[in-house]
């Protein structure tokens, strides 16, 4: 069978349980990170290490990118030692599950078919817990034979897949989706402060609010799971979120668009910075104590 053999890029929380998740679905998967204890985590998993990220492009057909932020997907691609710098190398698929700049995405992806390689954008949502369970959403953008390719790996990590439009359209979406949580965490927050300070406790009023048609993601997963609970382990940090909230911001100045409400979330995400560092959960920012 083709396109059996996987190469994951970048092995912090997401991306080492996507290995071990496609690893589990029969995939062969060899894995890159520059970190020493990601590859020890990875290792430990039953995944072959690549030296480099060439090794890794040529160990595969597929690769399946997790990492910080673009300017990292653009090394692994473009720079020194990358995926385009392998003359030798031709036919790669890469899936980039990176929560990253959409038009970066598309100079990347015309680079790449330019050397006879694809690329898809698939970011992605549900967390290390999804990645590990193979249950992640995926926003997905490309074109209809590269994702068609791209199935297989998609289906692996995932419980749904969303098609978006062309290359580049997965990576809105993300940032849309991402904004709106960001925006959901702190509205939320305020009132269920408010229902708690009139009365109600605080479990009973989430509970209820979730029956209602005020009811969203973070009222339904983010506050029984991780902020009413006090555990505060969802695996996603405030410094990722802030990187997000100020990409969908520049997004919004590409585009034109006014958005006030963005305007004040974007201020009070980069003003938490003064109480909650960039490793706390970012659930924090809604924390009712």
């Amino acid at each position: 069978m083709t396109d059996r053999r996987v190469a994951v890029i970048g092995l912090g929380n997401m991306g080492a349980a996507m290995a071990a998740t496609l690893a589990r679905a029969g995939f062969a998967v060899t894995g890159y990170d520059p970190a020493p204890d990601a590859g020890d985590r990875a290792r430990a998993a039953g995944i072959a290490l690549a030296a480099s990220p060439a090794a890794a492009f040529a160990a595969a057909d597929i690769a399946v990118l997790s990492l910080p932020m673009a300017a990292h997907v653009e090394a692994v691609l473009a720079g020194e030692g990358g995926l385009l710098a392998a003359a030798d190398l031709t036919g790669r698929l890469v899936i980039d599950t990176t929560t990253s700049e959409p038009a970066v995405t598309r100079r990347l992806a015309a680079a790449l078919a330019a050397a006879g390689h694809a690329l898809v954008d698939a970011p992605v949502s549900g967390g290390p817990a999804g990645a590990a369970a193979g249950t992640l959403t995926m926003m997905v953008g490309g074109a209809a034979a590269d994702i068609d390719r791209a199935r297989p790996v998609l289906e692996a990590l995932s419980a749904k897949i969303s098609l978006c439009g062309a290359v580049g359209a997965g990576h809105v979406v993300k940032l849309v989706n991402n904004l709106l949580c960001a925006a959901h965490l702190l509205t939320v927050s305020e009132a269920v402060r408010m229902g708690v300070a009139a009365g109600v406790d605080a479990e009973t009023l989430v509970g209820a609010l979730n029956a209602g048609s005020g009811r969203a993601g973070v009222s339904e997963v983010n506050f029984p799971r991780w902020i009413l609970s006090g555990s505060f382990d969802s695996g996603f940090t405030m410094g990722l979120m802030r990187k997000d909230v100020r990409l969908a911001e520049a997004l919004a100045a590409e585009t034109g668009q006014a958005m006030p409400l963005l305007e004040v979330a974007g201020r009070l995400w980069r003003e938490s910075a003064a109480d909650l560092a960039d490793g706390e959960d970012f659930n924090r920012i809604a924390a009712l104590d």
